[in-house]
């Protein structure tokens, strides 16, 4: 017997965004989300086919080095987790904001989440019967 299939998690080279233009692009005329240690930009992907592409921001401001890249791997770890609960695809820019160098992996993953259900960009909720007037 096989075991139901299990979508991917891993982070692929298709799915990066890394030129330049790109995330200009995504600046100047995709929608940008704030929420909490993070900063969502995103555009609807201009090749369907191939999913969701991410990219990542830490600037300087963020820290030395070594907060920049903590806030990167924390950001890739949450879009890797949660990449299949983007509905439509889309390219996505992660912008880390100076207070994530004091949140944890959690803090960084309800910020992320809030920001996909903030940008209707996560699934869409089941409907639920109405509750009668009392």
């Amino acid at each position: 017997m096989s075991a139901p299939s299990v979508p991917r998690l891993g982070l692929q080279r298709g799915q990066r965004l890394r030129a330049g233009c790109d995330f200009i692009r995504l600046k100047e005329s995709g929608q940008r989300w704030v929420q909490g240690c993070l900063i969502l930009n995103w555009q609807p992907a201009s090749d369907r086919r191939s999913g969701s592409r991410v990219g990542f921001v830490t600037s300087k401001t963020i820290g030395n080095a070594v907060c920049r890249n903590r806030a990167r791997r924390l950001l890739k770890e949450v879009f890797r987790r949660h990449q299949h609960a983007i509905s439509v695809p889309v390219d996505l820019i992660l912008v880390a904001r100076k207070s994530i160098v004091d949140k944890g992996f959690d803090a960084v993953e309800a910020d992320y989440l809030r920001s996909l259900k903030g940008a209707r960009l996560g699934p869409v909720p089941s409907q639920t019967a109405p509750v009668p007037p009392r």
